[in-house]
């Protein structure tokens, strides 16, 4: 066992603390990974604020990037010394989705088995609950082997450890869920780290029009850096409409028009209903962003569902299969093919994660926030 310096949230709604804590040596089908970088996402304020659960005190941080410190017993494909980005859906192999080829969808994945505790104070020897399994904001930390996932060890850290979370989510939407392809219109509301991502891959798809909608000038000047060819103000126009009239169907054919797909990062009723009568007919709405629990489907008549045909879609963590698509989209970065650096607002310390929080919705100045990433080494 060893003591490191991590971020952790004691309880609901509290700013989050420094502390020392205890990482257990890898047992069994376990990896400790000495982590180089971890951004912010807003899935960690969410841990701390109880929106996720109450399993406090939480060990926060998950979209990380590092290298194996050690083994344990019986692993294999992984050693010392791997440059790894760590992934939060550790695929069992045996469950139904897995056998039926499908491990994207799998209802088993694997934790680490053994707890990380704090170290200190009236606290001490408190089990810690990891976000989302993981728990980087820390100099090291504990994991299911099967969460290290090998990519190229060139890569920056700071950029590609954002695939562990909002990155992938985005891009796996637009590419995975969506099925967005070559002259594809493509409508993503919501436009943060993960609504950006989702612009990026519509457009590493070949998407023909990429429509931005936001209430956020700043966060609009940078999806078209990423490759949204048209935006929307929401707050200054009907976007169901401004989307429409920017996707007009061919004459004569007598329908409102509409994108083939249209992803919705934002994750609420309102927006869900946006993305429901903005689509094409027989088109494909993605639902990305997360809801709250108590947030309910929007009252839509049901002869509009059927009428409209076409999909709805949920897409958990962008339906990506990390062993397939981290190293793919790695490589594509390290081509210049995907902008990964775009998404590196700024780098700071282990220190700074509560100011990140505050940052996320206020941005810096004329710059919109789509991640602060914590750089540990």
């Amino acid at each position: 066992m060893q003591q490191v310096q991590a971020v952790v949230a004691l309880a609901k709604g509290e700013p989050v603390q420094l502390a020392t804590i205890n990482v257990p040596d890898p047992g069994p089908g376990e990896a400790v990974v000495e982590v180089q970088a971890c951004g912010v996402c807003h899935t960690d304020l969410h841990y701390r604020e109880g929106g996720i659960n109450d399993d406090f005190p939480f060990l926060l941080g998950h979209e990380a990037a590092g290298v194996v410190e050690s083994v344990g017993p019986d692993v294999t494909g992984l050693e010392p010394g791997d440059f790894v980005v760590l992934n939060w859906r550790a695929v069992c192999g045996d469950c139904r989705a897995c056998n039926r080829g499908e491990p994207w969808y799998c209802f088993a994945t694997h934790n680490a088995t053994q707890k990380m505790t704090l170290a200190e104070g009236d606290l001490a020897g408190t089990e810690l609950s990891p976000a989302l399994g993981i728990g980087a904001f820390a100099e090291k930390t504990l994991v299911a082997a099967g969460q290290c996932t090998k990519v190229d060890p060139s890569a920056r850290a700071a950029a590609v450890g954002l695939l562990g979370c909002g990155v992938m989510a985005g891009l796996g939407a637009a590419i995975n869920t969506g099925n967005v392809g070559r002259g594809s219109t493509v409508a993503v509301i919501g436009c943060g780290g993960v609504g950006a991502a989702a612009i990026a891959g519509a457009a590493l798809a070949g998407a023909a029009r990429i429509i931005a909608v936001d209430i956020d000038d700043r966060k609009l000047e940078t999806a078209k850096r990423m490759g949204a060819t048209h935006t929307v103000n929401s707050t200054e126009v009907d976007p169901v409409e401004a989307i429409r009239s920017l996707t007009p169907p061919p004459d004569g054919t007598g329908h409102e028009g509409g994108a083939d797909v249209v992803i919705d990062a934002v994750g609420r009723p309102e927006t869900w209903k946006q993305a429901f009568y903005a689509r094409d007919l027989a088109g494909t709405v993605v639902l990305v962003g997360v809801p709250t629990p108590d947030m309910t489907v929007p009252e839509i008549p049901l002869i509009d569902v059927f009428g409209r045909g076409g999909s709805l879609k949920s897409s958990w963590y962008g339906d990506c299969l990390p062993s397939r698509d981290f190293p793919m989209l790695v490589d594509l970065y390290q081509q210049g093919r995907l902008d990964l650096d775009a998404f590196v607002t700024e780098e700071i310390g282990i220190g700074d994660v509560e100011a990140a929080f505050e940052k996320m919705h206020g941005g810096t100045g004329s710059e919109a926030v789509l991640r602060s990433v914590v750089v540990l080494r």
